[in-house]
């Protein structure tokens, strides 16, 4: 057992190690920071200046090890746009967007099989077309009370509800026409003593496997919904940073999703454990 949690947590340390790593260097990809920070007429004098200052002018290497240095202790640095430490600005989006996550997934899970083929993108248009715009029943944006969590997070549950009730049908159908269902049938146990003891502990690990991945892909990927609602979460805001070339704020906010999709996976490992005792290391 602990050879396991220790051998999965080393791999969460350095899948979060990696993600920074090319998270780091691509953000670099997206042009210069200076030319949208400085006004249209900068002087090369002031551009190198502003480099200087911000540390930019220094090699990659250099800033990536800084950046990590910083990190480790929770300082991602300062949002060149905002002014202010990024890890605050990041940290106070972070309950909108796990609203969202937690909404969507508990709605998946409870809802019957719907349809997994809806983009949800489109979904969401004809959502606020209909309830908010024609009926008036939702508001079509922004964060505030249930009313407001109701669209996005839908839009978001129903291309995974097909895919929850499928799976949970398909592995209990599975696991009832196993030898041990039939031999605790032939026990004289009861049905539903049979289905919760002998069959569900055994169907619920690739749902476990389902719903961790699909909960980390909501944290990390809901970025089209946060748009098109204007969810003040973590997307919306790494989108806008983008643009703007806010390399804190992009790298810290790329760090902390990586870190939490990291942590939601080592902890369905750990479930592996519990549901499983058979599973080891090897």
């Amino acid at each position: 057992m602990r050879r396991y949690i220790a051998a999965r947590l080393a791999t969460a340390v350095l899948v979060i190690l990696g993600v920074s790593v090319v998270s780091f260097f691509l953000t670099f990809l997206t042009g210069d920071p200076a030319e949208i920070m400085l006004p249209p007429g900068a002087t090369a004098a002031q551009i190198e200046k502003f480099r200087a200052e911000w540390g930019f002018d220094d090699p990659l290497i250099v800033q990536y090890w800084r950046f990590l240095k910083r990190a480790v202790h929770g300082d991602f640095g300062i949002s060149l746009r905002h002014g202010q430490q990024s890890l605050p600005l990041i940290a106070a989006r972070l309950p909108a967007t796990f609203q969202l996550t937690v909404t969507a997934m508990l709605l998946a899970m409870a809802v019957a099989l719907v349809g997994q083929s809806v983009p949800n993108f489109w979904l969401a248009i004809m959502m606020i077309l209909l309830f908010a715009v024609s009926w008036g029943l939702l508001p079509t944006s922004g964060r505030g009370g249930i009313a407001h969590v109701v669209m996005p997070a839908a839009a978001i549950a129903i291309n995974l509800m097909a895919l929850l009730t499928r799976l949970v049908r398909s592995t209990m159908i599975e696991m009832l026409s196993e030898d041990y269902v039939r031999t605790a049938r032939a026990k004289g146990l009861r049905e539903l003593f049979v289905t919760s003891r002998h069959a569900l502990p055994n169907a619920l690990i690739p749902l476990v496997t389902v719903i961790g991945l699909q909960f980390g892909y909501i944290l990390g990927g809901a970025v089209v919904i946060e748009t098109i609602f204007t969810w003040p979460g973590v997307g919306l805001f790494t989108i806008q940073a983008i643009l703007n070339r806010d390399y804190p704020v992009v790298q810290a906010s790329v760090f902390i999703l990586a870190t939490a999709v990291v942590l939601i996976n080592l902890t369905v490992d750990l479930l592996y454990v519990w549901l499983d005792p058979r599973i080891r290391v090897t």
